[in-house]
């Protein structure tokens, strides 16, 4: 196609475009994920008698499918095109949206709110989106324009999550999916704009060596304490965002009503997803200022740090919401300092393929940090263990970041330069 025999992408209009389509997926991608922390005490009441560990593992499935798949849709896109990609992530969105509306029984949860919305958000998520970003965007300017669609895609879990606790009481937990599905509509006038053309030799480079770039990867230090360390970012978000609502329901001493605290679990996370726009540019600055590793480790103590003293604390309105305020500072501030390591040490070529994997990692944490707090929370009534493991899992991530090199990983022919 003529797309192939282009160079890549270099001139401001068309950058701008595509980090602004690239927002909109992103935002709709995880703001509709981030809605079902808030349904899962009404959906659980009303199918599975108030059992929380049910749907929780629908949730985890999400993560971890998410996970498993993202190597798979960043193949798709490197070796087929980006929009191809993103075209089957959407359809398996909605698909998955709709099952979960319809279903009455665990298995139909798990394949829609879990197979099929983890599918979804494997294709219309960082992992793709990124990686076009990336290949679209001048060397020298990356980490800039990385950041900015990380942050922007930030907005759809600020209204979301908002939208969703006024709706579950006015409507029910069915018609306020039915609502949030719709809310996906804008991303398909979106993916037609997410194009990253690159020259015949550089793809033809990359058809070859994808299997030798992979292996490479994984024989690289630095690269694999990069992937183990995201692990314990995606247990701290997923945990967070499917429990802090219930957590904030049952342990906030407050006069308010369930649902009324069930809404300042929602709302908490709308500000954490505030916070994290000006979080996530914030790191991407000081990521040109410093290493890159160094501000990871920074990040991952800080949230250690949060984590200790909120649970040490008696939990309140005000404390809900301080938390969520630094959280949010802290929450995918990650994303595009560790996906600009990537880039720095192999290149753009096999950026899907490559964040790929790093982002399995990261939904291995996710599915562990779901599942566990459904499991810890009906056998014990309580999260307290599954914070401690929060904090003890940060720190140890800020020291494996502390040993990652910044720099292109010896011997592998791919890297580009920073």
């Amino acid at each position: 196609m003529a797309s192939n025999t282009t160079p890549a992408v270099s001139d401001n209009r068309d950058i701008l475009i595509i980090v602004l389509a690239g927002s909109v997926v992103l935002a709709l991608a995880f703001g509709v994920r981030s809605v079902f922390g808030g349904i899962v005490q009404p959906l659980s009441n009303d199918l599975f008698d108030g059992r929380i560990e049910v749907f929780s593992l629908s949730i985890a499935i999400q993560n971890l499918v998410w996970g498993l798949a993202q190597p798979v849709f960043g193949i798709i896109a490197d070796k087929f095109g980006d929009r191809r990609a993103l075209w089957l992530g959407f359809f398996c969105y909605v698909a998955g949206m709709l099952i979960c509306v319809v279903g009455t029984t665990p298995l139909a949860q798990h394949a829609g709110a879990g197979v099929l919305v983890g599918m979804g958000i494997s294709g219309t998520a960082f992992g793709v989106v990124l990686a076009v970003v990336g290949r679209a965007a001048p060397a020298d300017k990356r980490s800039h324009y990385l950041g900015i669609t990380s942050a922007m895609g930030s907005a759809g879990q600020v209204v979301l999550p908002l939208v969703v606790s006024w709706l579950v009481e006015w409507l029910d937990w069915r018609m306020t999916l039915v609502v949030v599905t719709f809310a996906l509509a804008p991303m398909a006038l979106c993916i037609p704009f997410l194009r990253a053309n690159v020259s015949p030799t550089t793809a033809s480079a990359h058809n070859d060596s994808i299997t030798q770039t992979v292996r490479k990867a994984f024989g690289h230090s630095s690269y694999t304490l990069l992937s183990a360390g995201f692990f314990v970012c995606g247990f701290h978000l997923a945990f967070i965002t499917a429990h802090l609502p219930n957590y904030v329901q049952n342990f906030c001493v407050s006069t308010a009503s369930a649902a009324e605290l069930r809404a300042l679990g929602l709302q908490a996370l709308a500000l954490a997803g505030f916070a994290n726009i000006f979080g996530t540019l914030l790191a991407s600055h000081l990521g040109t200022r410093f290493p890159k590793p160094y501000v990871l480790a920074a990040i991952y103590a800080l949230r250690a740090l949060a984590i200790l003293i909120f649970i040490s604390l008696p939990v309140t309105p005000t404390s809900v919401m301080i938390f969520a305020l630094v959280m949010g500072g802290l929450w995918l501030s990650t994303v595009p300092l560790t996906s600009a390591l990537v880039l720095t040490m192999f290149g753009p070529r096999a950026m899907g393929t490559l964040f790929g994997f790093v982002f399995l990692s990261h939904q291995l944490g996710g599915f562990a940090g779901v599942w566990l707090g459904g499991i810890v929370f009906d056998r014990y009534a309580s999260y307290d263990q599954v914070w401690y493991l929060a904090i003890g899992l940060g720190v140890i991530s800020a020291i494996a970041h502390l040993l990652v090199q910044e720099r292109a990983a010896p011997s592998t022919g791919l890297a580009y330069g920073k």
